[in-house]
């Protein structure tokens, strides 16, 4: 997606509001801020609160294991399969696709608070993801249009603390929400804080005047969109009816067809979602792998911890929420301290460093739980994976912007974030098919201790995978990623600020996992 041209702003940094006047007085000008860190902090929340929430949405809808997967998958795939498209939507809507995506966010939360099954709600976070991926896709042209110089750097420093700030209050809030009024709550509380920032965007925010020539690549978006789904799905029924069943193996197949039909789209476009060449950079390639790796292991297994501490141990949902903010705090410690230093070194190191640490603490964590653990033997597991996502996090952009071509930046940027959230759709569905299949060994009518043992063995199981699997990415960036390229520095510093919120945005989904339900 391309940057909007700074002519979009007012002298001196301030924003004009809809009609193009300025935002009148020195505070009138944080107005676009206000609209967008709101959207942000919405969109990072509705994955932590839901995760908090699932034990209650089983009890309150009768839902299956494997609906609880797809209750948080479905918001993840959404928005993986859709980020790419939405921004180049972006570049030709600007203002109108955030107000858009704010609003079909806001009639999913109400049908999500309203929904009489576990059918309607899943589909309704499908919705939530649409809208979810159009707000996100927005964010960045919205504020470069609005704000430049001082402004510009405060403005992104804001966007990312509260995106931070999302991945901390999410499971707690959801937590109080579910406890202490109902589980509905949790979309519920949308409603409002959306008509306020739809109100805000329409009165104060300016266009982000991007290219109104830009054509959307829909044959592209199509394809990707069906083999994201259709993997996901395949994983899933694969996890519940077997891998040899006929309704599987149509998936997975539709899923390989799918992908063949998007290589070959994207050679033949003019102006594609993803330039494949990018692809045939083994220093582009590897970054893209370990952000799908990433996610995949940091933050997926989290949402079966989220299960045990509330199925098992007995914990409320303020609780479970609780239990796993180590790893977020962490996260945000090393951000906090260690964000300008990391800038300075190779992108590659912190990177490869940070997926070394992630796997480390997922195997700290393998090691010190046992049937009789509880869930302080997962603080030193969680406070080490915290320090490698704050490590890693802050430079995956800037890594990504730095191994690409700068005419490709936009869809570099898109792209990692892209591969981030496909991630973890991805890991919800692998892992929860290894948790499944522990807990489908439980005989019904089986003791408590029995029903206990067959959790810590699922929970040992995607653990150790976790661990391996992050640990193979550290070791891949390591061996193969280079420092960038001399003329990659000065985007690496235009996209500092951005980093940080992206941060934050990811912490918000390990938060979520966090809670102690079943995204």
């Amino acid at each position: 997606m391309r940057s909007a041209p700074e002519r979009g702003t007012a002298a001196g940094g301030r924003a004009p509001d809809a009609g193009g006047e300025p935002g009148g007085g020195p505070a009138g000008k944080w107005w676009p801020l206000a609209a967008v860190t709101l959207g942000n902090f919405l969109l990072l929340v509705d994955v932590t609160i839901v995760n908090t929430a699932l034990p209650r949405i089983a009890d309150g809808l009768g839902a299956t294991f494997t609906s609880l997967q797809w209750v948080m998958d479905i918001y993840a795939l959404a928005l993986a399969a859709l980020l790419m498209v939405a921004g180049s939507a972006a570049d030709r809507y600007g203002r109108r696709l955030y107000v858009a995506g704010l609003t079909l966010f806001a009639l999913a939360s109400l049908v999500c608070g309203l929904a009489p099954d576990a059918g309607v709600l899943v589909a309704a976070r499908a919705m939530q993801g649409v809208g979810a991926a159009a707000m996100f896709a927005t964010n960045t042209p919205l504020l470069m249009a609005a704000y430049q110089g001082r402004d510009r750097g405060v403005a992104f420093g804001v966007w990312g603390g509260t995106s931070g700030a999302a991945a901390a209050i999410g499971p707690v809030l959801g937590g109080l929400l579910t406890e202490y009024v109902d589980w509905r709550a949790i979309f519920l509380v949308n409603l409002p804080l959306t008509a306020v920032a739809v109100w805000i965007t329409v009165r104060r925010v300016p266009e982000s005047h991007g290219d109104p020539t830009a054509r959307i690549d829909w044959p592209g978006a199509a394809s990707f969109t069906a083999c994201a789904g259709a993997l996901t799905y395949g994983l899933i029924r694969g996890g519940e009816e077997g891998w040899t069943e006929s309704g599987t193996l149509a998936a997975l197949g539709g899923a390989a067809l799918a992908l063949l039909a998007f290589l070959l789209v994207e050679r033949r476009v003019h102006r594609p979602l993803l330039d494949l060449g990018l692809l045939r950079r083994p220093s582009f390639a590897a970054l893209m792998a370990a952000a799908l790796l990433l996610q995949a292991a940091a933050f997926p297994y989290l949402t079966f911890v989220g299960l045990w501490v509330q199925n098992i141990l007995g914990l409320s949902p303020v609780q479970a929420g609780l239990a796993v903010t180590p790893m977020a705090l962490m996260s945000l410690l090393v951000g906090a301290l260690g964000g300008r230093p990391l800038q300075r070194v190779a992108p590659h190191l912190p990177l490869g460093i940070g997926l070394l640490l992630v796997g480390a603490g997922a195997l700290l964590e393998y090691a010190l739980l046992d049937d009789g653990a509880g869930w302080a033997a997962l603080v030193p597991g969680l406070a080490v994976s915290g320090l490698g996502i704050g490590a890693a996090m802050p430079v995956l952009v800037s890594a990504a912007l730095g191994a690409a071509p700068p005419q490709r930046a936009g869809m570099a940027s898109g792209a990692v974030n892209t591969f981030r959230q496909l991630g973890y759709a991805l890991g919800v569905a692998v892992l929860g098919t290894v948790f499944a299949d522990a807990l489908h060994g439980v005989r019904p009518g089986a003791s408590r201790t029995a029903v206990a043992a067959a959790h810590v063995a699922g929970l040992t199981d995607i653990l150790l995978i976790s661990g391996a699997v992050a640990s193979a990415g550290g070791v891949l960036v390591l061996a193969v990623v280079r420092r960038h390229r001399p003329e990659a520095d000065g985007r690496q510093s235009r996209v500092r600020d951005a980093d940080r919120g992206l941060l934050g945005g990811r912490l918000g989904a390990a938060s979520g996992a966090a809670r102690g339900r079943a995204e």
